[in-house]
Order: C-alpha cells, then sequence, then structure tokens
C-alpha cells in the first residue's frame, strides 16, 4: 500500500484520538520509523509528506543518512552506545535514547550546540528494554546541568505490544505525570515540553494521554526491506 494512503488514515486516526482528548492535532509530530525498509521507500515517505524520519540502527541511519541527508529531521530513536555518538551528533536533530550520564558525557562532548534528548524512561520496568526507573528520572534530569550541550525536550517510553489497553494507557500516563513533574522543576536546561510515547499498535491511546511525537513503522510504511 501507498505511503500517502496510510498516512492520511494515521492522520484520521490522530483527529479522532485529538477529538477525545480535546487536543490540536498539529500538536502532535509523526516520527516514520523506516529501520525496515529501503531508501526508495524512504523517499516516498519524505514525498507524502513525512519531516521527521526516526531510525534505530547506526548502520540502517548512516546508510540512508548518506543518501537522503537533510530532506528530512532525523530522530535516533534506538540504544545508542556511547563510542558511536560521535558518528552520528553532526547528523540528527534529537537522540529519543538518553538514558545514562556516560551517554550524556560523550554527546555533551561531541556536539558543537546544544543537542535535543530524550530521556528514555522504562515505565513498565520490563527487563528488555533499556531506560531509567521512573524514580531516577529527576534526579537523573537534575544532574546533567553540568553538560552545557545536552538539552532535554522531553521524555521517551516504549510500551509492551499487548492488547490490554488499560494497562497501556496507565503507562502512557505515568510518562506524563513523570513530564509534568520535571517540568516544574523549571530547570533550565531541561524544558521537558514533549512526550515521544506510542507506536503502530498503540498511538491513537498515547495521544488520548499526552503524546506529542509519535514513532509509526509498520503502519506507516510498511516493513518490507
Amino acid at each position: 500500500m501507498e505511503v500517502v494512503t496510510n498516512l492520511n488514515e494515521i492522520k484520521s486516526n490522530i483527529r479522532q484520538a485529538c477529538e477525545k482528548s480535546n487536543r490540536n492535532p498539529d500538536e502532535i509530530t509523526i516520527i516514520g520509523v523506516t529501520k525496515y525498509v529501503t531508501i526508495e521507500r524512504t523517499e516516498e515517505t519524505i514525498n507524502a509528506g513525512i519531516k521527521n524520519l526516526g531510525e534505530n540502527r547506526l548502520e540502517g541511519f548512516l546508510e540512508k543518512y548518506n543518501y537522503i541527508q537533510d530532506q528530512a529531521s532525523w530522530h535516533f530513536i534506538g540504544t545508542l552506545q556511547s563510542r558511536k555518538v560521535k558518528e552520528i551528533i553532526d547528523k540528527v536533530d534529537a537522540i529519543h535514547s538518553l538514558d545514562r550520564k556516560s551517554l550524556a558525557k560523550e554527546i555533551n562532548k561531541r556536539a558543537t550546540t546544544p543537542m535535543d534528548c530524550f530521556v528514555q524512561v522504562n515505565v513498565s520496568g520490563e527487563e528488555s528494554k533499556h531506560g531509567l526507573s521512573p524514580e531516577n528520572v529527576l534526579s537523573f534530569i537534575s544532574s546533567l546541568a553540568i553538560f552545557e550541550n545536552i538539552r532535554v525536550v522531553g521524555l521517551m517510553t516504549m510500551a509492551p505490544h499487548m492488547e490490554n489497553q488499560e494497562f497501556l494507557r496507565d503507562i502512557f500516563k505515568k510518562l506524563t505525570s513523570l513530564r509534568d513533574e520535571v517540568r516544574s522543576e523549571q530547570l533550565a536546561h531541561a524544558p521537558c515540553k514533549y512526550l515521544s510515547m506510542g507506536m503502530s499498535n498503540d498511538y491513537q491511546l498515547a495521544i488520548e494521554e499526552g503524546a506529542t511525537h509519535i514513532r509509526i513503522g509498520s503502519k506507516l510504511v510498511g516493513s518490507f526491506k
């Protein structure tokens, strides 16, 4: 199916979710996750109107970036090893997986201007997922004040892939509450306005609970190579 057709359906679902939660659809940024598709499919995604792309593997990101470059704003959404920061730092617009001091130190060292970062939170507590425990988020973000090139623009989480909507909704609510707690601190280096949460299977719920950035892969671009 064409990306533009998928995008129209997603936009319709976004409007419905925003109506239910009394929000403006313009508040929602769609990040097209292109990790499983070709450069050609990625170009089709851009041509359909998606200007924010997400990659979670260094090799896949560099392959697409070298071809597409600044036709899109790039979001690195996967686990990032400190030693690989130097390979992406001048190419991405945001990093969605800041979860440790050593990574923050490397980003700060390599960046020439403040880098927009989302702090990753493991709200569900799953051992298979990366991210900080919710109770450690505020102290971690506070500790980043020493890094002049780190700007915490929001929080990110990955919810479990499941059908239990109330469980998923609770996870999104918890991240929203945590974001509000961080914002209330009015930290100069951490405006923390945004919430990167919701993927192909749960983005409508995430929007209803406050998501500002949704990361959509299969429902937008498919999952073929």
